[in-house]
C-alpha cells in the first residue's frame, strides 16, 4: 500500500538537531508560545524531525491524505530497515509513548512490524508496532478496503468536480481513494527509570516487514508506582482474571454489586482485564491502580441481532443507563486505561469507552484508546466533570456531550488523533447549556474540528489548545448545523490558541478560519463574545464567517465580538465574511498577513450599498488588517485568494 509522503527531505546521512539537548515541545511549537494554554500533562513531548536521525524528515506538508498532513507539526522522519532516530530524555522518565505510521496491507486490515527500543545503546526491548487500527479510506463513514469502489457514487466529489454516477464517460477514481488516519500510538513501560540525558533510539531492525516505519513523535514521562485503593472491593476476590486471558466482565459486575451495598469504592488491580461488553455503572467509584497500570481490553464483537440501539457490535465500555430509563447517578472513575478493538466506522454502533447518562459522575485520569469515541454521553443529563484524561486514536470524536447536557465540565483533557470533532457539545433535540470546556489540548483531529459547539445555550470555550486539524473543519467552531437546536444566550471563546488551523475545505474548495461560524440550518443569533484568543500560523484564515450558498438569504450572523485577539500568520486574510451579520473589533493585532486583511463578500448578492456583512472598528487594531476604508461594509471579495505561507509563529 503507498501513499503520498510529500516534501521528504534526503536520507542516508545523520541529521542532527539544532542543539545536541532534548527540544521539548508543545503541539509543535515552543511551549512559551503556549503558555498558560492547554492541558498540563505528565509527560514531555518531543518531535522526530528535530531529533537525531538518518532517515528522512517528510514534511511539512497541510495537503490532505498525505503522511505529513496528520502528523503533528505536520512533520515526521520515515525509517527504513536499519534507521533509526534518537531522542534525549529532558527529565527521568520510565515510560514513553511512539506516535507512529505503518503502511497497510495491500488489501486492508494492517500488518505488524518491529520497533527496537534502546536507551544509550542498551537495555533493547522490542516493540510489536501494529497499522490495524489505522488506515480509513473513501467517502463517509469510510471503509478499511483501499480497493473499494466509491461508498456514494451519487454523491458530488471535489476530485471531478462531478456525480460520478451521473457523469457520462464516468470518471477514473484513483484507488486508494482519500486514505486517512494514517497514524497510531503506542505505549511502553520500559521497567526503570532513565535519568535526563539519556539517549532513547528508536530503531528498525533488518529484515522489518514494513517497507518505511514514520515516527511522529515521542511522549516521555515518569509513571508512578501503582496507586492500592485501601479498603476498596478488589475485583481479584471475585475471580477477576488480572492476565488478560479470562472473561473479567462478571467478576467486575459482582465487585461492583457488592460496593454499592456496602458503599465502599471498586479496586481494579494491576494487570489486563478482559471486557467484551458494556457493563452498566451507577452509583459506584471503580478505582485502577493508573491508567499505566489497570487495563480494561476489549475485543469487539459481532452481535448475533442489531440491538435495540441498532449497534451491530459490542465491546469493553462502561455505560450509565439510559437517559430513558433515569440515567446513572453518582459514578466516579480513577486511575485504569480502556482500550477498545475498533477498527471502523459504523455510527450506530455503540463500542465507546464511556457512554450513556451519568450525572453527578466525574471521569478522571483515564486512557481511553482504540474505541469509537472516547465519551459520548447522551443526555439529558448533568453535571458531569470529565477531567485528566488522555484520550487517542479514535475512529469518531474524543468526547461528545450530546442531547442536553448541562452544567458539565471537561477539564485538562488530553486529545490526539480523532477521526470526527476532538471535543463537541451537540445540542440534538435538546439544549446543551452552562457547559466549559476549559484548559483542553487537542492535537490532529483528521476529520471536522478541534473543538466544536452545535448550538446550546451560555456556554463556554476557554483555555483551550487545538492544534493541526486536517479537513473539513478546523480548530474552533460553532455551527447551527446537523439539526442541533439555537444558540441562545451568550457564547464564549476565552483565551484559547489554535495552531495551524484554518484549513482548507475540500468540498467548498476555500479556506476555513482557524475559528469558524457557519450558519446553516439557521442563524447564529446567540451574543458571542470571543476574547483573548490566539491564532497562530493558520493555512487560511484566522476567522471566517459563512453560510451555505442555498441558504445565504435567510440566515445571518448577527452579533460576534472579538476582542483582545492576536493573530501571528495566516495564508490568506484575518477575517473571511461569506454571510450576512456583523462582528466587532477591538485590540485585534495581528502580523505576517498573506492577502487582504478583511476578505468581505457578505452573502454574495453584491448590492450598491456594500456588503450585506458590516464591521465595527472600536479601536486598538493594530497591523493594518483593518484599515478605514474597509468600513463599515466595503465588499472586498476575492473568492480564492492566493495563499502566502507565513514564516513560524514568534514570542509577541
Amino acid at each position: 500500500m503507498s501513499v503520498a509522503l510529500d516534501g521528504v527531505a534526503a536520507a542516508g546521512q545523520e541529521r542532527a538537531a539544532g542543539t545536541s539537548g532534548p527540544v521539548v515541545t508543545r503541539a509543535a511549537l515552543a511551549p512559551e508560545l503556549v503558555a498558560g494554554r492547554g492541558a498540563t500533562v505528565a509527560f514531555d513531548e518531543q518531535e522526530a524531525e528535530n531529533a537525531t536521525t538518518d532517515g528522512a524528515i517528510i514534511g511539512p506538508d497541510r495537503t490532505p491524505y498525505t503522511l505529513p498532513s496528520e502528523a503533528s507539526g505536520r512533520s515526521a522522519v520515515r525509517l527504513t530497515s536499519g534507521q533509526h532516530v534518537e531522542f534525549v530524555l529532558p527529565r527521568a522518565a520510565n515510560a514513553l509513548t511512539v506516535r507512529y505510521s505503518l503502511p497497510d496491507a495491500p488489501q486492508g486490515g494492517g500488518i505488524t512490524a518491529p520497533l527496537d527500543v534502546s536507551v544509550d545503546g542498551r537495555h533493547r526491548k522490542t516493540m510489536t508496532l501494529t497499522s490495524q487500527y489505522s488506515w480509513l479510506y473513501n467517502q463517509y463513514p469510510f471503509t478499511n478496503d483501499p480497493r473499494a469502489d466509491l461508498l456514494h457514487p451519487d454523491w458530488w466529489i471535489t476530485e471531478c468536480a462531478c456525480v460520478p454516477a451521473a457523469t457520462t464517460p464516468a470518471p477514473e477514481i484513483t484507488k486508494p481513494f482519500r486514505p486517512t488516519h494514517f497514524y497510531d500510538e503506542q505505549r511502553l513501560h520500559l521497567g526503570r527509570t532513565y535519568k535526563a540525558g539519556d539517549r532513547v533510539r528508536l530503531s528498525v531492525p533488518a529484515g522489518s516487514p514494513a517497507a518505511w516505519t514514520v515516527i511522529d513523535l515521542l511522549d516521555t514521562e515518569l509513571v508512578a508506582a501503582p496507586h492500592v485503593e485501601r479498603g476498596g472491593v478488589n475485583v481479584l476476590a471475585f475471580g477477576a482474571d488480572p492476565t488478560g486471558r479470562r472473561d473479567a466482565a462478571p467478576a467486575i459486575e459482582r465487585a461492583v454489586a457488592l460496593a454499592r451495598r456496602i458503599d465502599r469504592p471498586v479496586y481494579l488491580p494491576p494487570g489486563t482485564y478482559r471486557v467484551d461488553r458494556h457493563i452498566i455503572v451507577d452509583d459506584v467509584t471503580i478505582v485502577g491502580a493508573g491508567n499505566w497500570h489497570t487495563i480494561l481490553k476489549g475485543r469487539q464483537v459481532t452481535l448475533a441481532a442489531p440491538a435495540a440501539d441498532g449497534s451491530r457490535h459490542t465491546g469493553v465500555g462502561l455505560y450509565g443507563k439510559s437517559a430513558a430509563q433515569g440515567g446513572s447517578r453518582n459514578v466516579h472513575l480513577r486511575g485504569f486505561a480502556i482500550e477498545g478493538d475498533v477498527r471502523e466506522r459504523i455510527d450506530s454502533d455503540q463500542v465507546n469507552a464511556i457512554g450513556g447518562a451519568m450525572s453527578d459522575s466525574t471521569i478522571d485520569r483515564l486512557y481511553l484508546h482504540h474505541t469509537k469515541v472516547g465519551l459520548w454521553f447522551d443526555g439529558p443529563m448533568s453535571n458531569v466533570r470529565v477531567t485528566n484524561n488522555v484520550i487517542t486514536d479514535q475512529i469518531a470524536d474524543a468526547l461528545n456531550f450530546h442531547t442536553g447536557v448541562t452544567d458539565s465540565l471537561a477539564h485538562n483533557n488530553f486529545v490526539r488523533n480523532t477521526g470526527d470533532d476532538g471535543l463537541a457539545m451537540w445540542s440534538d433535540t435538546t439544549t446543551d447549556a452552562r457547559n466549559v470546556f476549559s484548559r483542553n489540548t487537542v492535537q490532529s483531529p483528521t476529520l471536522a474540528n478541534g473543538i466544536a459547539i452545535y448550538g446550546g445555550e451560555d456556554n463556554t470555550v476557554s483555555g483551550n489548545l487545538v492544534a493541526d486539524p486536517v479537513r473539513e473543519g478546523s480548530g474552533l467552531h460553532a455551527g447551527s448545523r446537523f439539526g442541533a437546536e439555537p444558540f441562545t444566550g451568550t457564547l464564549r471563546f476565552t483565551d484559547n490558541t489554535a495552531v495551524r488551523s484554518g484549513t482548507l475545505d475540500l468540498n467548498w474548495k476555500i479556506g476555513l478560519g482557524a475559528i469558524w461560524f457557519y450558519a446553516l440550518d439557521k442563524s447564529i443569533d446567540a451574543d458571542i463574545q470571543v476574547t483573548g484568543d490566539h491564532y497562530l500560523d493558520s493555512t487560511y484564515n484566522a476567522i471566517m464567517l459563512v453560510s451555505e450558498y442555498g441558504v445565504k438569504d435567510k440566515v445571518d450572523v448577527p452579533a460576534v465580538h472579538f476582542k483582545d485577539i492576536r493573530v501571528d500568520g495566516t495564508g490568506t486574510s484575518v477575517l473571511s465574511a461569506r454571510v450576512k451579520g456583523s462582528a466587532t473589533f477591538e485590540n485585534v493585532d495581528a502580523r505576517n498577513v498573506g492577502a487582504v486583511g478583511v476578505n468581505n463578500c457578505g452573502s454574495f448578492n453584491f448590492p450598491a450599498s456594500g456588503s450585506e456583512f458590516a464591521l465595527v472598528d472600536r479601536g486598538g487594531n493594530d497591523g493594518g488588517w483593518l484599515a478605514p476604508w474597509m468600513l463599515p461594509n466595503t465588499i472586498t471579495c476575492d473568492d480564492r485568494p492566493p495563499v502566502v505561507a507565513p514564516p513560524a509563529p514568534s514570542t509577541w
